[in-house]
């Protein structure tokens, strides 16, 4: 049912832990499952991430998400985090189950939650970033077809 990978983040999961003093945190859940993810970032002046970690509680699959999710975006540009999309990280975990897509989303959305917070306090606007959903549930009918 589960890819190696994803055992592998579920089982080690990698960045777990908070930030003291974070550039942006974000928090996000699923009303219809459970889920809540927060992910800390800490972005220096150059806009890179420098570090991230992750609190997820959920199901194993929202665990590998999140780690996989920190992975995916330490050490890139705010702008290149913002490209980190749900199917980069389940291509990232070499796929999920149809009925954990959802979890992929949340991750994705954490991202999201954590750099507006950043750029709403440093009075920013990062290009391409639209004010994220604190309940990812609404959607999900509609992005668990693809």
């Amino acid at each position: 049912m589960y890819t190696e990978k994803v055992m592998d983040h579920f089982q080690n999961p990698r960045n777990v832990g908070e930030l003291e003093n974070p550039s942006g945190v974000g928090t996000v859940g699923n009303a219809k499952c459970g889920d809540i993810m927060r992910i800390y970032l800490d972005i220096d002046e150059d806009q890179i991430i420098r570090d991230v970690k992750f609190k997820t509680f959920g199901c194993g699959a929202a665990v590998a998400t999140s780690s996989m999710a920190t992975e995916l975006v330490k050490g890139k540009s705010i702008y290149e985090a913002l490209k980190v999309t749900n199917k980069a990280v389940m291509e990232a975990l070499d796929g999920l189950p149809p009925v954990k897509v959802h979890c992929s989303l949340l991750a994705e959305e954490a991202i999201h939650a954590a750099l507006w917070d950043y750029a709403e306090k440093n009075g920013i606007k990062i290009e391409g970033l639209t004010k994220p959903k604190s309940d990812i549930h609404e959607d999900e009918e509609d992005e668990e077809e693809y």
